[in-house]
């Protein structure tokens, strides 16, 4: 997800939990990545970021100097995925995620074009949550759950106003199974990529 000030990482005014959560997320060795309305922040390419980066420009949200420092982090945290033993990644993205226009059609196609080179990767699974869903998304929220090298697992839950980084063992594990369910009910990967597929060929 792409939410996040450069600045708030290094001086630590950001959302509850996220700084400790992206130091979690470059020790994990397996991520569970759920995203509803932008494609999740570790798979975004730069022109997608910044062009989410330019609208918070634009509406006064933040300074241009912002904006830059939040496309930047968004790039370091990615450096996980090209390590030499990088982690398993899971993701469900819900449609809306790859249905939302950003950027204009050029950085679009881009994007979903990066999505099928990326679940090409012998580490992921990629799958589409498809709006026939409806009642039974698991989440209503984007969420990560991390395993860490000692296999102990910690998930990172987060609104507009609040982030929770979560280590207490009944809630992860309650959350990673909701994530199990949502895995079961989401398109296959096969049938997510041809999903994504079909929409980059109408671009």
């Amino acid at each position: 997800m792409f939410r996040h000030k450069a600045s708030d990482v290094k001086h630590g005014a950001l959302l509850a939990g996220f700084s400790e959560f992206v130091t979690q997320e470059g020790r994990a060795v397996e991520l569970r990545l759920f995203e509803v309305g932008l494609i999740p922040g570790l798979l975004q390419t730069a022109d997608y970021a910044t062009a989410i980066a330019a609208a918070a420009v634009r509406r006064g949200s933040i300074t241009q100097a912002k904006a830059d420092e939040r496309v930047q982090v968004l790039i370091d945290r990615q450096a996980i995925l090209r390590r030499d033993s990088p982690p398993l990644v899971h993701v469900v993205m819900d449609e809306s995620c790859i249905r939302r226009p950003v950027g204009g059609d050029a950085v679009m196609a881009a994007q979903l074009d990066r999505l099928v080179s990326f679940a090409n990767e012998p580490t992921v699974r990629l799958q589409i949550a498809p709006f026939t869903l409806g009642e039974d998304r698991a989440f209503d929220l984007p969420v990560s759950i991390l395993t860490l090298p000692d296999r102990s697992l910690m998930s990172y839950a987060e609104s507009a106003h609040q982030g929770r980084l979560e280590r207490e063992t009944n809630a992860v594990t309650a959350g990673l199974t909701a994530y199990y369910q949502l895995q079961t009910h989401a398109c296959s990967q096969a049938d997510s990529v041809a999903m994504i597929r079909e929409l980059r060929r109408q671009l």
